[in-house]
């Protein structure tokens, strides 16, 4: 327990008591934390108390070579880990001026995509759980499972796919491949009827989550919120086009938003971004076929590689949010300092201690859900 919530457990207020979510309850997200007051059933206090999935991430990857890192990133968040590999892969390559092949760039966007797509079925099935819904988490959990089976095809990993190395990715996509996406995306979009009708439309969940765990957009731009959290309070800001990488700027997407900024929003959205996500990889399959060359750009032995001196801040979009890499080499086989800028270092901590406070003891789960963060992130 950390020290400075000691004194404020062990003497709340006479008419308040404490009430702890997690870490291993299951109206927390992950193996997290949070240690709430309430009068009666309302929250008037709330701390998120992290550390329980806490690595060193960070500092683990300062005294590792930097090819070695990659095996490392995903696991910084593990329900969408392919924007780890991908973001600080671009970070090295801005140090060292690596131009990354074209094929290699269309298939990390699919990869990308892909894994937007899994990550929010997960979140779909775990914010109705909050609910008492336990279908859809069965059916997320299930659907996931398809978008899995496609990452243990292409890349030999079903979570971790250690698949993105500085220069480009590690091999081509086997025969038949792309067919099997389509495949799978069209069984993904065939099942959003089911999900609408016993989630996104079911009236026990609209009621729950109407007016829940609002975020304004004064308080979203003030606590730097990213992401399909930003685009609920109706702040059209995606990194993906606002800030392009890799080929986005040669594919056609729109950016959800909506306006009430509460679990309701946030959730619509999601489920916008999945059409998007789908709408994105067509666009890629459609692609792919004609764009031959190499798949990654050679680097010198990477048991010995000595990144030249220099800094770089590379930021890509994931599902959780804005994610970004600061890196910096000193011209030695390791990096010198890294930095990851996780969306949920904010949104699990700072935004989710705000938004539970005055509200119900039932809605603490489905908030912070809603905000989708990660907390291998925020220990990072």
């Amino acid at each position: 327990m950390r020290a400075e919530n000691y004194q404020q457990i062990n003497h709340p207020p006479s008419h308040a008591f404490e009430l702890n979510f997690g870490p291993n309850h299951p109206g927390i997200e992950g193996n997290y934390a949070l240690q709430v007051q309430v009068e009666g059933d309302t929250v008037v206090q709330a701390r998120a108390d992290g550390g329980y999935l806490h690595r060193g991430f960070e500092k683990l990857m300062e005294q590792r070579l930097w090819i070695q890192n990659i095996a490392l990133v995903p696991r910084i968040c593990v329900p969408d880990p392919s924007p780890m590999e991908v973001c600080y892969s671009m970070a090295v390559e801005q140090i060292a001026g690596i131009e990354v092949p074209e094929r290699a760039q269309w298939i990390r966007v699919m990869q990308l995509e892909l894994s937007r797509i899994a990550a929010h079925l997960f979140t779909f099935g775990g914010h109705a759980a909050t609910t008492g819904m336990y279908s859809p988490m069965f059916w997320g959990v299930a659907d996931r499972d398809l978008i899995l089976d496609l990452f243990e095809e292409f890349t030999g990993g079903r979570i971790y796919s250690i698949y993105n190395l500085p220069g480009g990715v590690r091999r081509e996509l086997p025969e038949g491949f792309l067919q099997r996406v389509t495949d799978t995306l069209d069984y993904i979009e065939s099942r959003l009827p089911d999900y609408d009708d016993l989630f996104f439309k079911n009236r026990v969940f609209i009621k729950r989550a109407k007016g829940v765990g609002v975020t304004e957009q004064a308080m979203a731009l003030e606590y730097g919120v990213t992401g399909p959290n930003l685009r609920a309070a109706g702040l059209p800001f995606d990194v993906r086009r606002d800030d392009p990488y890799l080929v986005y700027e040669q594919l056609e997407f729109e950016v959800p938003t909506e306006e009430a900024g509460d679990a309701w929003a946030r959730t619509l959205v999601r489920r916008s971004e999945l059409i998007e996500s789908i709408r994105i990889v067509r666009q890629v399959v459609a692609a792919l076929p004609d764009i031959g060359g190499p798949l990654r750009t050679p680097i010198p032995n990477p048991l010995a590689w000595r990144v030249p001196a220099g800094e770089s801040y590379a930021r890509v979009e994931s599902s959780k949010g804005e994610l970004a890499y600061y890196v910096v080499s000193d011209g030695s086989e390791k990096p010198w300092r890294v930095h990851v800028r996780g969306p949920s270092s904010m949104h699990a901590v700072q935004v989710l201690e705000e938004l539970v406070k005055g509200g119900r003891i039932e809605d603490v789960a489905q908030t912070m859900f809603s905000l989708d963060a990660c907390p291998p992130e925020v220990d990072r």
